[in-house]
């Protein structure tokens, strides 16, 4: 217990994306401007989408909480990694260490099953549109984005509670540029083989199931597709669709190479590399990826936009 509290007590040091030389300091700039990127256009596809009102929609309802997930994500690491490298240093208090991996994970798992629930709606869009206001109405909009929300927060309390348990008595440098779970296990001294198998057990779960869903409802899609006659409806229904699996398979290619790919494959830079991606690139990409392939919110944006031009000549 004493080893466990000396751990609590004297937090833990992060390894740094970067040193203070000249190309890193470019580096650090252009995660500085895709962080500051990502923040504004996940703000304003948040902002399209609660004052516009036709995307009142269950499809960009479920975009809104995806813009939300994709706000917390760089806001939970990039912060702490920026103040670090301007004020050089690199320790995190055990309880900033704790609220990152708790954050993470919770952000992740609602994510990835969010995701899965956004391809249904796309399922039912595309193979059911006369049924799509009754199966998917307000009451089952809110269900499914609880339901990504309270499997990410169940995920994360439990496996951060457990993670915490186990005593930190070795360097307590984590080779990583924030606190993830699987480095941060690295760093403990007791036997942790059968809670590293239980994580590998549910982390195959958490990402076969949703992406099992994922995978049969575009199966469904793409026959549906190809089966419709109008070359207008079956346009519209790819360039909907595409811009879900481009997102899916940035998110889920990061998660499967950290939580499913072998240990031997891993590297430290290639696990910072991989993290970046998700944690940085990902959310900075999504709202670019979904403006630029969807009429309606280009169209809300010009509506936004035109107002402001009215304003500023009055």
């Amino acid at each position: 217990m004493g080893e466990s509290n000396h751990s609590v007590s004297s937090g833990f040091s992060l390894v740094g994306l970067f040193g203070h030389t000249g190309p890193h300091l470019i580096l650090f700039s252009l995660v500085a401007a895709m962080f500051t990127m990502g923040l504004l256009g996940n703000t304003i596809l948040l902002f399209l989408i609660c004052t516009d009102s036709r995307l009142h929609t269950p499809m960009y309802f479920l975009l809104s909480q995806l813009s939300l997930l994709d706000v917390g994500f760089p806001l939970v690491t990039i912060p702490k990694m920026a103040a670090n490298f301007l004020q050089g240093r690199s320790s995190i208090s055990f309880g900033g260490c704790a609220a990152q991996m708790f954050f993470l994970m919770l952000m992740g798992v609602s994510e990835g099953v969010l995701l899965s629930l956004m391809s249904y709606d796309r399922y039912v869009a595309v193979c059911h549109p006369l049924r799509y206001p009754v199966l998917m109405r307000r009451r089952v909009c809110l269900f499914m984005v609880g339901t990504s929300w309270l499997s990410g927060v169940l995920v994360a309390s439990i496996q951060t509670a457990i993670t915490l348990q186990f005593p930190y008595c070795a360097s307590r440098t984590v080779d990583h540029f924030f606190c993830e779970l699987p480095a941060l296990l690295k760093l403990a001294c007791a036997d942790i083989s059968d809670y590293q198998l239980s994580l590998s057990i549910s982390g195959v779960l958490i990402l076969l199931l949703p992406s099992s869903l994922i995978a049969t409802s575009y199966g469904l899609v793409l026959r549906a597709v190809l089966q419709m006659h109008s070359t207008e409806a079956r346009h519209k229904a790819f360039t909907t669709c595409s811009s879900h699996i481009t997102v899916v398979g940035l998110f889920y290619g990061a998660a499967v190479f950290m939580y499913m790919v072998p240990g031997a494959y891993h590297t430290p830079q290639r696990d910072n590399v991989v993290s970046l991606f998700y944690s940085l690139i990902t959310p900075t990409l999504n709202p670019l990826i979904y403006s630029l392939r969807n009429r309606e919110v280009r169209m809300a944006l010009v509506k936004v936009l035109g107002r402001a031009d009215l304003r500023s000549k009055r």
